[in-house]
């Protein structure tokens, strides 16, 4: 399968420059124009593109790779995948839990959200922009996910999302049946290891741990779709966080 790689530079409507020239990209997110208004507005004018590339990589045979400054961009993607007529399952691996709504947020920052936005929580302005029927909850599978939100962590709970804590506990489970779309956040890794992230919870699994869920699931052959939320470029003095970014995606794309 030959992977087309999108980039989108931005973090939420804010043009994220300092990537340009650290990513290969077949396809570049390149300033659209964005309108006057609201932060949600603009980066409905950032995603929408970015489906109809996602929806034409897919027509054409292609895997989607989804590379963006942050998780909202998930929502770009799984627009692209549903207009393609793509059912897939969702592995979401991060830090955080990105489940929050208005009622559950401390801070009320939207990149705490995409996650209950693509299966139908909170405010759902985004996703009726872009045309998103929410995937099923049974259909996510959210790992580690070790910095959560009180009030978030009880939506969790509470949720059908099957939350598991431990990233190596993907090499146990059975894989779900069909096309599987794998969201990764590179907060997720021991910060150790990489460092470079602009919301930084300790712990983590190790790059061994991620490296080896990434070749499990790319032998599988069911990833159909991968969408990645980068580091942050001005913390990453020495490029340690970039190399191990790019060696995992290696690996999950093999």
């Amino acid at each position: 399968m030959i992977d087309q790689r999108i980039f989108s530079p931005f973090f939420l409507d804010q043009e994220f420059t300092d990537l340009d020239n650290l990513i290969e990209a077949d396809w570049i997110v390149n300033r659209p124009q964005l309108p006057h208004g609201g932060v949600q507005e603009r980066m409905l004018a950032v995603y929408e593109p970015l489906a109809t590339v996602v929806e034409s990589a897919v027509l054409a045979g292609s895997r989607p790779v989804s590379i963006a400054g942050d998780c909202c961009a998930s929502l770009g993607m799984f627009a692209g995948l549903q207009r393609a007529g793509v059912k897939p399952t969702l592995i979401w691996f991060d830090a955080h839990g990105d489940f929050n709504t208005w009622e559950t947020s401390p801070s009320g920052f939207l990149g705490g959200m995409p996650l209950a936005w693509l299966v139908g929580r909170g405010e759902q302005r985004i996703p009726h922009g872009l045309g998103i029927t929410p995937l099923p909850e049974s259909d996510v599978t959210l790992t580690d996910a070790r910095d959560l939100d009180p009030l978030e962590a009880e939506a969790v709970e509470s949720s059908a999302v099957n939350h598991l804590s431990e990233v190596s506990d993907l090499t146990h489970a059975p894989l779900p049946i069909g096309p599987i779309w794998v969201h990764f956040d590179v907060d997720v890794i021991d910060l150790a290891e990489a460092p470079a992230v602009s919301y930084p919870a300790e712990g983590g699994p190790s790059k061994r741990i991620l490296g080896d869920v990434f070749q499990a699931l790319a032998e599988s052959r069911q990833v159909k779709a991968v969408s990645v939320s980068l580091w942050n470029p001005q913390l990453d003095r020495d490029g340690r966080t970039q190399r191990v970014v790019l060696s995992l995606l290696q690996k999950l794309l093999a």
